[in-house]
């Protein structure tokens, strides 16, 4: 930004700053004076954009208006301003952030040292391999947030202060073990008998510091690898290439678990292929499979990568379909039932076509067992059947029985345009159609802790809290929100400056569930914050 931009914007921010953080009410004149002021400069210095949505604002009201404008009315209107403003600030800055295209087509690794210099360091360095890192400092947050996280990996420092990392990997062992889930420890310790404990302790590699990153690196890769090829040999059909019937537990067990801590409802599908008797009959077996790999081919290349495929049997398949209701998946099976139905296939110069049959069944949370429940998606598919085949039917959803499950979203920032970004952001987010989102802004830290928001609720609050700000410190309101006695509540991101590094290694400290730099894309923050809103308990 040249300096002409650059005053405007910290004159603008000034005056934004009074308004939203001390002054009560704004009178509709100041308002009026403020816009002109801004369409006259902005548009001179070639910030056009800024220009003219101040003049699109200032023609929208009536400059002899009398009246007070609130803060919250006040934010509301010059939202559109502020936006433009913020991204011209920000315009500039020269780091990319990388766009991740899915975390479900990533490998996630759950890194855990109370080291916060070495944490950081680690994090970074793996995340250039396109893989997403989870560092947590705290080794029993650790513990309690793994069967959430699910990872590919996990990799444990042996000597922590508060529990030690072998201590830490007795408790993960069972869960591990039963996932096929690979486990790096990593020490300054050089004896044999430490190398000997880890490994009789489930560890599958033994890494000593100081790290060398590429060797490092090229072994992660190493127990990746491993568990992709151990996947695919256990759980893994070998004629459909779709998940076999021994992966339904633990891919049914996930979403329940999502369901009861996260209300996030799913559905399952009971897919059939309609007379697929006469089609080995008449064609043959090996046309017959043919089909049928035909068939798992679409429903992958169709449904997301996070939804999941099981061929439950012959020519029976089962779709889980996280975060979906009845008659989203009955759309979704449509589409894929009128694209397999045009799909030709041949033999010996005749060709035939393929229908199949589905019931759909939503998940409900008073009746979890899997058993039920496929029974209940195979009642819906005997329906679709005896209705005629080639088509999808639902299990009938009890009215009044999914809820979205309260989360209490607090914003403690000293920049208003901060504030009002971040509101916006989560109020039009998707995460509100899981969540019912109560947000609450606070202009420091001092304010937040004297209020009582944040007690009188016995259910789960997620803070975003800058790490500077006046009167009362973000650090200081993490430590003592980790104090209270029910600190289990907070999930915390943290806001920090580029530059203070000890800061993010006193929050981790400190119980800070994650952090981004300022500034920050809204993207990145969006998907941050989704993924621990759905760590949440």
């Amino acid at each position: 930004m040249n300096k002409y931009l650059q005053t405007l914007v910290k004159n603008v921010r000034k005056q934004l700053e009074a308004w939203l953080n001390e002054q009560e009410g704004i009178h509709h004149r100041e308002l009026f004076r403020f816009l002109h002021s801004i369409s006259g400069t902005a548009e001179t210095i070639g910030f056009s954009e800024a220009g003219k949505m101040a003049r699109s604002l200032m023609e929208s009201i009536d400059e002899k208006e009398d009246k007070e404008w609130t803060k919250e009315e006040l934010q509301s209107f010059l939202f559109p301003l502020i936006s433009i403003f913020y991204h011209e600030e920000y315009s500039n800055v020269d780091e990319v952030i990388t766009k991740k295209e899915n975390l479900d087509d990533q490998k996630l690794i759950l890194l855990i040292d109370d080291d916060t210099a070495l944490l950081m360091y680690l994090k970074d360095e793996l995340e250039k391999n396109g893989w997403v890192v989870i560092a947590v400092a705290d080794s029993e947050r650790a513990i309690h947030s793994y069967y959430d996280l699910n990872p590919d990996c996990v990799i444990i420092d042996i000597h922590m202060k508060d529990k030690n990392g072998l201590e830490v990997l007795s408790h993960l062992k069972e869960q591990m073990n039963q996932h096929f889930i690979p486990t790096i420890m990593i020490s300054v310790d050089k004896s044999k008998e430490m190398r000997m404990k880890s490994y009789e302790l489930g560890a599958d590699d033994y890494i000593q510091k100081p790290l060398e990153m590429d060797e490092f690196i090229v072994r992660i890769t190493r127990q990746l690898d491993r568990k992709q090829a151990i996947d695919d040999l256990i759980l893994v059909d070998e004629l459909t290439r779709v998940y076999n019937r021994k992966y339904l537990p633990q891919a049914y067990d996930r979403l329940v678990n999502q369901l009861q801590r996260h209300y996030e409802t799913f559905s399952i599908g009971m897919l059939d292929l309609d007379h697929f008797k006469s089609v080995n009959d008449t064609y043959g077996h090996i046309v017959g499979d043919k089909v049928l790999a035909s068939f798992a081919e679409m429903l992958k290349n169709t449904l997301r990568l996070n939804d999941v495929v099981i061929r439950y049997g012959g020519e029976e398949f089962i779709v889980l379909l996280p975060d979906t209701k009845a008659d989203d998946a009955k759309l979704v099976l449509d589409r894929i039932l009128q694209n397999f139905s045009k799909q030709t296939f041949a033999k010996n110069g005749e060709s035939f076509t393929c229908t199949f049959s589905a019931g759909v069944h939503e998940v409900q949370v008073h009746e979890l067992d899997l058993k039920k429940n496929i029974d209940l998606a195979d009642s819906a598919l005997y329906e679709a059947k005896q209705a005629g085949r080639a088509q999808v039917k639902i299990v009938p959803v009890t009215e009044g029985t999914y809820h979205k499950k309260p989360v209490h979203l607090g914003i403690i920032d000293d920049d208003p345009i901060i504030r009002t970004m971040l509101e916006d952001l989560m109020s039009k987010s998707k995460f509100t159609e899981q969540f019912k989102l109560d947000i609450r802004s606070f202009k420091d830290g001092m304010e937040f802790m004297e209020s009582d928001w944040h007690t009188i609720k016995d259910e789960p609050y997620l803070i975003i809290l800058d790490g500077m700000m006046p009167r009362m410190d973000g650090l200081e309101v993490l430590q003592s929100l980790r104090k209270m006695r029910y600190q289990e509540r907070f999930t915390i991101m943290m806001l920090t400056s580029r530059k203070s590094d000890h800061d993010i290694s006193r929050a981790l400290q400190l119980g800070a569930d994650d952090y981004i730099t300022k500034p920050f894309k809204l993207l990145e923050l969006e998907t941050r914050l989704g993924h621990l809103l759905k760590r949440m308990k």
